[in-house]
């Protein structure tokens, strides 16, 4: 399976302004799920100068920054990338790593625990959470699954364009949300049960055939041994070979595709387009 992605992402500002440095994560990540062929960032008005960092995550960003004023920042981001996961149970765990809650050897556990901070879980969450795990016989996979599968077909799916991830207590309550709402959902339940969980932004297949293609957001856990594997909330189904992965992070800040500030007293206004295309032959 191959993805081809042209995504235009357009900043227009009221009057010029000078743009304070930007955080670009657009490349795909590389890995075992999938193997990124071709990328071409462009940025206008030409960056004074970039720099490709790796970030805490692993994701590969593009730091840009800026001297001269601008009226209107464009980034265009054209890849295609060959996903290579046909199965999402490919592998085995067994021991205390079926059992909730999810138990880390040291010093695994240690390296983990920002994606396992749960202090600021609701209460609601955390008895949601309950639910689903008891449901499950308290069992790993059972209940990533479940609590996959019971999100999707209990809350109502929307379409909010911007604005930050709501909080898992608001969606919970609320019962619906965007894709980037329910991942956040998913990851605060995954936490009330000892799992570390983290952000995903990128791209899936379901979304090329949308009359507006739009960019996604599902999550990820770790798994002893086995690494970090997607659950997809919104879709109700363990990640494949139908998503691209490009940014992760504990925070769904730090997998946002373009962060960055300005100077000047000014309104901003965000456009974007996505086009894509798949090869299921490839």
């Amino acid at each position: 399976m191959k993805i081809s992605v042209t995504h235009t992402t357009i900043y227009r500002y009221e009057a010029p302004v000078l743009l304070e440095p930007h955080i670009l994560r657009l490349r795909p990540r590389m890995s075992s799920e999938q193997l990124l062929l071709t990328y071409v960032l462009s940025i206008s008005p030409t960056p004074a100068g970039t720099t490709e960092c790796l970030d805490q995550d692993g994701n590969l960003a593009t730091n840009a920054w800026f001297n001269q004023p601008t009226s209107e920042l464009k980034v265009v981001n054209n890849f295609t990338v060959q996903l290579l996961r046909q199965n999402a149970f490919d592998y085995v765990i067994a021991g205390q790593s079926l059992d909730l809650a999810l138990w880390y050897p040291e010093p695994l556990s240690t390296a983990l625990a920002p994606y396992r901070i749960d202090g600021c879980v609701a209460f609601p969450v955390r008895e949601y959470a309950r639910k689903i795990a008891a449901a499950s016989q308290w069992n790993t996979l059972t209940f990533l699954l479940a609590l996959t599968r019971d999100i999707n077909q209990t809350c109502n799916q929307v379409v909010r364009p911007d604005g930050a991830p709501w909080t898992a207590e608001l969606t919970l309550r609320s019962r619906e949300g965007s894709c980037r709402d329910l991942a956040v959902l998913f990851c605060d339940a995954c936490r009330t049960m000892g799992i570390a969980s983290r952000f995903v932004s990128g791209y899936e297949l379901a979304s090329a055939s949308a009359a507006q293609p739009y960019m996604h957001a599902w999550a990820e856990v770790y798994l002893p041994g086995i690494g970090w594997r997607g659950y997809d909330p919104a879709r109700g189904l363990a990640v494949t070979n139908a998503h691209v992965a490009v940014a992760a992070g504990f925070d769904s800040h730090l997998a946002a595709p373009v962060s960055g500030w300005y100077s000047g007293q000014s309104q901003s206004r965000m456009e974007a387009s996505i086009v894509m295309n798949a090869d299921v032959t490839g």
